[in-house]
């Protein structure tokens, strides 16, 4: 298990990590979003100790990190850093070999991981003749092949087409099936609802958010209505508690409630009828919430 408690660190004048805490177990994935500058790459850091802390500690199985330990994680960086002139292969069992693995433990692996992202390249071509998003594919190999217990990937998905970042999804969930603690920063909420356990977003240092992402979406209420029904949008928009009215391409209504128990009235007029094809009532999403706490003006 993973600890960080009460992690604080500031640059001069300025407070980059204010009193941030959490806990990853076993087979858990967490989120760690915010906006640039938030304090994320910085924890990130503190927890490798690339930086140290002002105040507070991090705990891994209740002890301080050590050298031992470091050979159990696995760290993609924002800053992406390979080698341009060495070989694929090279690459990947010098960075192995960092993590006190040996060559002969991790050679015969390669081929089998090459495939699994669908690397576009012989293992013995350089790095520099490899496009950029196959280039990224190599290092998240870099950071995944020695297995590690905790990984910790900045911004993992950044450049990845839609393919890829399956493939790289893919590769975050088998490590959480073995075991594995993940920790990975992203500025695309689909890839934290869909992949973390729970959450914390930064602001400004600060932890303004903390907890399951199903719970952190709840706890917002659910005020945003999907409806298709024979209610037409200016009829929508007199009920009580209607903030906005929206419309699909596809004809479905979004109804901005003001309370969730706004939606009951509605639900009541909208099958006086009988049937309707579409009645839902969501929380926001989770890039919504983000909107809306990091203060950029949203509905």
């Amino acid at each position: 298990m993973l600890e960080v408690k009460g992690l604080s660190k500031s640059f001069g004048e300025v407070t980059a990590v204010d009193d941030v805490s959490f806990t990853i177990k076993p087979g858990e994935i967490m989120g760690l979003i915010g906006q640039n500058g938030a304090g994320k790459t910085t924890t990130f850091r503190i927890i490798l100790d690339l930086l140290t802390a002002d105040s507070g500690e991090v705990l891994w199985e209740n002890k301080r990190l050590s050298k031992k330990i470091f050979n159990q994680i696995g760290y993609l960086p924002e800053e992406r850093g390979l080698y341009p002139k060495v070989s694929i292969e090279n690459q990947i069992l010098y960075f192995a070999q960092l993590r006190g693995k040996k060559k002969s433990e991790i050679r015969p692996l390669i081929d089998d991981w090459l495939k699994k992202f669908d690397v576009k390249g012989k293992k013995a071509d350089k790095v520099k003749t490899l496009s950029k998003g196959n280039q990224q594919k190599v290092q998240l190999i870099c950071t995944l092949i020695h297995e590690p217990d905790l990984i910790i990937l900045d911004e993992p998905f950044s450049g990845l087409d839609p393919v890829n970042a399956e493939l790289l999804e893919e590769g975050i969930r088998e490590a959480q099936s073995k075991g594995a603690r993940i920790i990975f920063s992203s500025h695309n909420m689909n890839n934290v609802e869909e992949l973390c356990n729970s959450l914390i977003m930064l602001k400004d240092g600060k932890q303004v958010l903390k907890g399951p992402v199903h719970d952190i979406r709840e706890q917002f209420g659910r005020t945003k209505l999907f409806l298709e029904s024979g209610l037409t949008p200016d009829e929508l928009i007199d009920f009580p508690g209607v903030k906005k009215v929206e419309q699909t391409k596809e004809g479905i209504d979004i109804v901005y409630l003001s309370n969730a128990e706004d939606g009951k009235v509605i639900f009541e007029a909208a099958t006086r009828n009988g049937y309707i094809p579409t009645f839902s009532q969501q929380p926001p999403t989770l890039e919504e919430i983000f909107k809306r706490t990091a203060g950029v003006k949203h509905e």
